[in-house]
């Protein structure tokens, strides 16, 4: 414990303990009962506070704040209705296995019984998107629940922790700033799990290594490779990636596709699944007549590690379980781009434009849903760089886990890709993106509509919509215009109606810093 002035406050002591224990930045969207903390930044040196207009753009952003950097950033929060407004995406976070100290104002523990507008159930609204909650008691104590906090926040793989602050444990005397308590590392993975393993493996281009995790990292990646070269095994990853490691120089995977039919067209043939941090391949939704478990009949599945456990070292034990580690990694990228496109918009085509440009060291936030299903093979040569999707399904995730990226590495260009629909659930970051200049290029795919709606009518047994159904599938009565909504949040911006525009709007955004948005009108 450090000693502290008599006259410092609990959120005072909140903040130190916080950058104390290495959580230094707060994405904000404050209210009454949380200015105590406000307060306490002009006092505290080490914490970088950024303000998002909509809490789903703090708690997103806190997201790729901790992918980028495996780190947990905290949010400042108004309330309950504040925690509900971020919910959506500590949904997302949680599913992607983010760090997350949630700060949640409420009421002055005397006040609460009054039961006035804002009163709400916190730790209820809490746990479901939460592995750890507490109420801190008084303002002597805040410092130390912080810790714990931080904690739980570093638990692997990553954890929610939602610390509530009543408005009076925040401005009464705090006390001494806490030391934050050692997190346990990841386990270690079993021996009999790695044999067991190495035995399913193989089965050469029947068997499969299914990777999730931190088993996409750029290590994981190369001991998959080897482990392919020694076994002829397949390497595959899980439909959803929170950080994938891609481009030139690093072995190269496949996401498990959305649509059922294409990924039991990839997984055909398996006989045994060897899950490394990655759960057994299903269905992202229930469709009738279809199968939720994609795994082939007759096929074994059994676990290396999970995404909680060390799986690099689960992946560096295998390798060398099965000699594996002195052999050159297969399916390694070479360095190629493909030409710069010309013409009209097509999906291979988009996917070119971006392939041709991509800088090394690029982040790309995938929320494109439909459009950019085929993007893969294009950038698969590009410099090294790194690919975030969403894990958790809740729209609004591109533009909130953007600006966490940029804030976490601004000297990387972080490349956003968003449906027009999928745009408008957090279009508010596009401000703090104006407002932080971060260095990030906006791609917004504007087919006016909620166009993978469309298959899912038939995917759902429900064809040949009609005008009503198709009303609610379209984005155009009236039509969205992103370049006013852009400019109108501080962010230069075009619009582009083929791809020779789309390749001239593409090389100014990657050869200059700061935020740019670029609306493809398809």
């Amino acid at each position: 414990m450090d000693g502290m002035d008599s006259e410092t406050t609990g959120a005072d002591s909140l903040v130190r303990t916080l950058v104390k224990g290495g959580v230094g930045v707060t994405f904000a969207n404050p209210g009454t009962s949380e200015m105590h903390y406000v307060a306490a930044l002009d006092r505290v040196q080490g914490m970088r506070c950024v303000l998002g207009l909509f809490e789903g753009v703090c708690s997103g952003a806190a997201d790729g704040y901790y992918r980028m950097t495996r780190k947990p950033a905290a949010t400042l929060l108004h309330l309950g209705p504040g925690l509900a407004n971020a919910a959506a995406n500590l949904h997302n976070a949680k599913k992607a296995g983010s760090g997350i100290v949630n700060v949640v104002g409420e009421h002055a523990t005397h006040h609460i019984k009054y039961d006035t507008p804002l009163t709400a159930d916190i730790e209820g609204i809490a746990r479901p998107f939460s592995h750890w909650v507490k109420t801190t008691a008084t303002s002597q104590t805040v410092a130390a629940d912080g810790a714990l906090a931080i904690q739980a926040a570093r638990g692997a793989p990553g954890q929610i922790a939602t610390l509530i602050l009543p408005a009076d444990t925040a401005w009464g005397p705090g006390g001494a700033v806490a030391e934050t308590p050692a997190t346990p590392a990841p386990a270690t993975v079993a021996k009999d799990a790695v044999v067991a393993a190495a035995k399913a493996l193989a089965g050469g281009n029947s068997a499969m290594l299914f990777l999730g995790g931190e088993s996409l990292t750029a290590r994981s990646l190369d001991l998959a490779g080897r482990i392919a070269a020694k076994t002829g095994c397949r390497v595959q990853a899980a439909g959803g990636t929170a950080k994938l490691a891609r481009g030139a120089g690093r072995v190269q995977v496949l996401r498990l596709h959305f649509v059922i039919e294409t990924a039991q067209q990839q997984l055909q043939g398996v006989k045994q699944i060897v899950l490394a941090g990655a759960k057994e391949p299903a269905a992202f939704f229930a469709y009738p007549g279809k199968p939720s478990i994609l795994t082939p009949e007759g096929c074994t599945v059994s676990k290396l590690c999970g995404w909680e456990d060390d799986c690099e070292a689960a992946l560096q034990a295998l390798a060398d379980e099965l000699g594996a580690t002195s052999l050159a990694p297969i399916g390694v990228a070479q360095a190629k781009r493909p030409d710069k496109p010309t013409g009209k918009f097509s999906l291979d085509g988009l996917g070119q434009a971006l392939g041709a440009v991509l800088p090394e060291g690029a982040i790309v936030v995938d929320e494109s849903v439909t459009t950019g299903r085929g993007f893969f093979p294009f950038s698969a040569g590009a410099p090294p760089h790194d690919w975030l999707n969403n894990m958790g399904g809740s729209i609004g995730f591109g533009g909130p886990v953007s600006v966490g990226a940029g804030v976490a590495c601004p000297d990387r260009k972080v490349v956003c890709m968003i449906g027009d629909g999928s745009a408008m659930y957090t279009i508010q970051s596009l401000w703090t993106m104006g407002r932080e200049n971060l260095d990030i290029c906006v791609l917004i795919f504007a087919n006016r509509s909620y166009q993978i709606l469309y298959s899912q009518l038939s995917g759902v047994g429900a064809p040949n919509p009609g005008p009503r159904a198709i009303d609610m599938l379209t984005l155009d009565r009236p039509t969205l215009d992103f370049v006013k909504l852009a400019k109108g949040m501080g962010v230069e911006a075009a619009a582009v109606t083929d791809l020779d525009q789309l390749n001239k709007q593409l090389q100014y955004a990657m050869s200059t810093k700061g935020p740019y948005l670029i609306e493809v009108v398809m």
